[in-house]
């Protein structure tokens, strides 16, 4: 990290602070006491919770871990407050962003459509009642679709944040053709236009997916 920061473009980076759906179960290393030093080298840090997922998820590997669909709204709860419990264990502050990340689904299958809005709008609500701000992560054309579409709706309850993946195009926080041009904004959003990248600074390499960020981070101490 600090090689990084030295060397590299990067001012942030993503942080997985929990969730059923995280890759890494067992996060040995990140401690609040790595939060605060990379924090203190100057990195800005972006805290993601895998929550359950979609039940039309489609990578057939998140697929064990699906919502309810019969108490959706009360899973996403339950899991918001536990998303806020790992940042808080971390150092990372009321006011800080949290992202939920929802891996992409078939925004057109009307009822697993609505399940996912309810789980959504469940964790965004109980993390806000913490102090938090809830941010949402998902491809352009699947979540993040799905949800402008529920806020020309009316929907309430949706994320204060949105950071939309859409790779292999010009990197821009204001071109993304499925939210409205005032939506979600002013900075209030993150553009993922790379993905599985492999980069190599100072001579240390890592794969990594590339963002262009205009949104809050963790606030951290």
């Amino acid at each position: 990290m600090r090689t990084w920061k030295r060397d590299s473009p990067f001012g942030a980076v993503g942080v997985y602070i929990g969730g059923r759906g995280r890759a890494c179960p067992q996060q040995r290393n990140l401690t609040p006491e790595w939060v605060d030093a990379v924090h203190r080298m100057g990195w800005k840090l972006l805290p993601l919770y895998v929550s359950s997922q979609s039940p039309c998820v489609s990578a057939p590997h998140k697929r064990k871990m699906r919502m309810s669909t019969e108490e959706p709204y009360e899973q996403g709860r339950r899991e918001g407050m536990d998303a806020v419990r790992q940042a808080q264990r971390l150092g990372m502050a009321r006011r800080s962003a949290v992202y939920l990340d929802m891996e992409g689904y078939d925004r057109h299958n009307t009822e697993c459509a609505e399940t996912t809005l309810r789980f959504v709008q469940g964790w965004n609500n109980a993390v806000r009642s913490q102090g938090y701000l809830a941010g949402y992560y998902s491809s352009a054309d699947s979540g993040i679709a799905h949800l402008e579409t529920a806020r020309a709706a009316g929907a309430r309850g949706l994320p204060s944040v949105m950071w939309f993946a859409r790779w292999r195009v010009p990197q821009s926080v204001t071109a993304e053709r499925r939210l409205h041009a005032r939506a979600w904004q002013p900075h209030r959003r993150i553009h993922q236009h790379s993905g599985n990248v492999q980069r190599t600074y100072g001579g240390r390499t890592l794969h990594i997916d590339e963002n262009l960020v205009d949104a809050p981070v963790a606030v951290v101490g």
